[in-house]
């Protein structure tokens, strides 16, 4: 059966179960059934390459794929022809199949209602023709996509043509069984560590699943500006907790527990969707905000996975933003235990011409060993450095050095945490040229961010300074 009707309703059939509680049981099991494989984030297998290759021989395909998807993302496991190791899961092929909970294939993306919705991976290729197949579990749940790709157009499949795709799905599915089967033995050592949280803590597994299904989860943003003249020039986005209880949570109360049980991943990847639909936003209120950047924190987690880059360039392809108004920012703690992997996805992401920031400079401890190795382009000044820089010399050499360190090495330098007049003014003198802190605007609301960038020239008013402390009197 030709589905290619599935494409046009995909995102208003799945906007419709999200309501259902019945459906995020199904999802819940469909994930935990994806989790008892552990495949995620694994290196190429032989017995899965070989299945894509003879997908993409069998139809005269130009690419194939077998994909994973998890809450937020399709993983490539194999594929033949172009690498693309993720994209983004929303608006993905993955979804359709799950919607229809079978095949679809489309003879000609230029026939569909709207060819230029079309799903991402089949933009990012260019074809105009693709079927996709669903890889199960045991337990009937769709783990996974094997697809194939064509740069032209061709005819309907048949039912024989599609019934072999599915059969070479199913292989796929075996493979996956005998692995986990493989794997058993040292599946059976207890964990050790997990993440459903202890009762005594809060927030649970639950709660924050809870959350991100609910779309409890803002993000809020803070000013960046050239400290010559106040211009906002980049903004952070930082995440909050709306809990319909507790109130706005904030980030050291969750990120934690996220991290712990592995939900860091699908909340940090809705950070990284939500700053770009916010970037693009901000563009169609004012096309003079195309120069401005919006900076994103990335966990350890997320900069861990090589497909980074090509998530990042699915979302960009996504919203139509451009790679110059997106900043990512990672500390050196995420970088350090995993260094070819952080060469790797510096790179990548380098080469999408995204900016990258290395955050709390000077808290980790191989900074100047490896700031060579690392494509940065940006350094941000640790607050604890900033906040204790009138307390004498040494402070304050610390952060004169650090300036002049990024001075050498080609970067920009951001002083983080400016809170005090004198603390603005001692950095202006010393050279550095940018700075957020609270002594000119604290994190808010999109919508209050965006009165700020209505301010002609986006300048922010000159601070007040702190009064001269007053004289002793004489006896």
């Amino acid at each position: 059966m030709q589905l290619t009707t599935s494409l046009g309703e995909s995102e208003k059939r799945k906007l419709q179960l999200k309501a259902v509680p019945a459906h995020l049981s199904r999802e819940e099991e469909r994930l935990a059934a994806l989790a008892a494989y552990a495949i995620l984030d694994t290196p190429p297998e032989p017995s899965f390459d070989a299945i894509t290759r003879l997908a993409a021989e069998h139809f005269g395909a130009d690419a194939s794929c077998l994909g994973f998807a998890d809450e937020s993302r399709v993983w490539i496991k194999s594929w033949w022809g172009k690498r693309i190791r993720e994209v983004p899961r929303a608006c993905s092929l993955f979804d359709s199949v799950l919607d229809h909970d079978g095949s679809v294939a489309v003879s000609d993306t230029l026939l569909l209602p709207r060819p230029e919705d079309s799903p991402l991976m089949v933009r990012m290729l260019h074809a105009r023709s693709f079927a996709s197949a669903p890889v199960r579990s045991p337990g009937g749940h769709i783990v996974a996509a094997l697809t194939v790709f064509s740069s032209q157009p061709r005819p309907p499949l048949t039912a024989d043509q599609l019934h072999m795709l599915e059969c070479l799905a199913d292989l796929a599915a075996s493979q996956l069984e005998l692995r986990r089967l493989r794997a058993a033995p040292a599946q059976q050592q207890p964990p050790t560590t997990r993440s459903a949280g202890s009762p005594k803590s809060w927030p649970s597994r639950c709660d924050l699943r809870h959350a991100l299904d609910r779309r409890e989860f803002v993000l809020y943003y803070q000013p960046g500006l050239d400290l010559s003249n106040r211009r906002i020039v980049a903004v952070e986005a930082l995440i909050r907790w709306v809990h319909p209880e507790r109130g706005l949570v904030l980030p050291q109360h969750f990120i934690p527990q996220a991290e712990e049980c592995g939900l860091i991943l699908p909340i940090g990847d809705w950070g990284l969707a939500e700053a770009c639909n916010q970037i693009r936003a901000w563009n169609r209120e004012d096309p003079n905000n195309s120069s401005l950047r919006v900076c994103v924190n990335l966990s350890a987690r997320q900069f861990a996975r090589p497909g980074l880059a090509d998530h990042v360039e699915s979302l960009l392809l996504q919203t139509g933003v451009s790679s110059h108004q997106l900043g990512l920012e990672m500390t050196e703690s995420s970088i350090i235990p995993n260094l070819d992997t952080a060469v790797e996805v510096l790179n990548g992401l380098r080469s999408l011409g995204v900016s990258l920031f290395m955050d709390d400079f000077g808290t980790g401890y191989s900074s100047l060993n490896y700031l060579h190795s690392f494509p940065f382009d940006v350094l941000k000044i640790d607050r604890s450095f900033v906040s204790r820089m009138a307390e004498g010399d040494q402070p304050l050499q610390i952060v004169r050095t650090i300036v002049e360190l990024a001075r050498v090495l080609g970067m920009d330098v951001v002083a983080e945490g400016i809170e005090t007049y004198h603390q603005y003014a001692l950095l202006r003198r010393m050279g550095c040229r940018y700075g957020q802190g609270f002594l000119f605007a604290r994190p808010m609301p999109a919508e209050e961010l965006s009165t700020l960038l209505r301010l002609p020239g986006r300048i922010l008013p000159e601070p007040e300074a702190e009064p001269a402390a007053p004289a002793a009197l004489s006896a």
